[in-house]
């Protein structure tokens, strides 16, 4: 029985070091069959847009590094010289069945600011009816954050979110999510299916990957919680598994399969949770953590123990609980200075004391998402 009917909309990402041959270059044969693989699965009725890492990749073998960068001027240079390399090596298998290839260079305020969002969903809507395949990859060649989205995972959850993909397959260099870090544990086991993203435990997962690629199992986790509420499937699996893709689109059991929310997560939501990012953190106690995860409620000030971080009014925050652990992220309605001030405070007694401009919420329940 099949985990899921057939998407008509996928989104796929392929992470670096599924993509790097032995000699540092790009592994060609690699992107090759991969792009053959998207054609079979497009001629089978599954629109793709392709999310692809390798940039940094490919110009790590033309500019003769062993390793990945760690300096951002090097890892932008490499990836400016690899960038080219990359889609014409798509470009050529895809051209043969009749899909155009385009490419697509995404930066986080593409997400973070609306009109350029709406612009962006617009423009990859456009070239799917066309008939086209978007190929997309953060900008890395003028990025200020060193590759900030993680190899790609949160960039490509994002991007399933933008258009309401129905599947999100992450393909790595390991064949799925396992209970405890294979690397060090050999009795660990595949997980084939995770029902609830959010009762996993972090810990026992592992960080990083490989040394070619930034991202690692973490990465993949929190991309799939965006997938996931997003209404989307996520599926973690091997990248050079012969016919990985197919299997993974048609429901077959491979990988890792993180199982879609009943319901999706309004945009706007999804936008504060996932795509801003957090200038700062405000701590609260138990019972406002409690509040929070349970009864939908804004943040008030009474529950706040402190703040710390650089925000002011409208920016993004992390809320955080007695133990440290993040339990809703939000848009702060004061700067960091204030949020200090009226800490521990009834919301009356921070006006009677500050003035009427501190009789609102720290955080109203309508810019405030709840995460873990």
């Amino acid at each position: 029985m099949s985990r899921f009917s057939r998407p008509r909309l996928a989104v796929v990402k392929v992470g670096s070091s599924s993509l790097r041959g032995e000699d540092g270059r790009l592994d060609r044969a690699q992107v090759e069959r991969i792009a053959a693989e998207i054609a079979a699965v497009h001629a089978a009725g599954t629109r793709i847009v392709l999310v692809s890492s390798g940039a940094v990749a490919a110009g790590m073998g033309k500019l003769g590094f062993d390793r990945r960068p760690v300096d951002l001027p090097s890892l932008q240079a490499a990836a400016a010289v690899g960038q080219g390399e990359l889609i014409q090596a798509y470009q050529r298998v895809l051209s043969e069945a009749d899909l155009p290839a385009a490419q697509i260079l995404l930066t986080q305020d593409d997400f973070i600011r609306r009109s350029r969002y709406l612009n962006a969903r617009t423009s990859i809507q456009r070239l799917l009816e066309l008939g086209a395949v978007p190929i997309i990859n953060e900008n890395d060649a003028v990025a200020t954050d060193e590759l900030a989205y993680g190899d790609n995972d949160h960039l490509a959850s994002l991007v399933t979110s933008m258009l309401e993909a129905e599947v999100l397959a992450l393909l790595s260099d390991v064949p799925g999510l396992f209970d405890r870090d294979p690397r060090t544990d050999p009795e660990a086991s595949l997980i084939s299916r995770v029902d609830d993203i959010d009762a996993l435990d972090l810990s026992s997962i592992g960080g990083v990957g490989s040394y070619v690629g930034s991202g690692g199992m973490r990465t993949k986790v929190e991309g799939a919680r965006v997938a996931v509420r997003s209404a989307a499937h996520a599926i973690v699996a091997d990248a050079r598994r012969p016919g990985v893709l197919g299997e993974v689109l048609a429901g077959e059991e491979v990988g890792t399969w993180f199982v879609a929310a009943p319901q999706r997560i309004e945009a706007r939501r999804l936008w504060i949770g996932f795509a801003l990012t957090a200038h700062g953190r405000i701590h609260v106690d138990q019972g406002a953590a409690d509040a929070l995860r349970n009864r939908g409620v804004s943040l008030l000030s009474v529950g706040v123990t402190r703040a710390d971080g650089v925000f002011g009014p409208g920016d993004a925050v992390e809320v955080l609980d007695p133990d440290g652990r993040i339990v809703a992220r939000g848009l702060s309605n004061y700067d960091v200075s204030d949020v200090v001030r009226i800490a521990g405070r009834s919301t009356a007694g921070a006006a009677e004391e500050f003035g009427v401009g501190y009789a609102r919420e720290v955080i109203h329940r309508d810019d405030l998402v709840v995460i873990g």
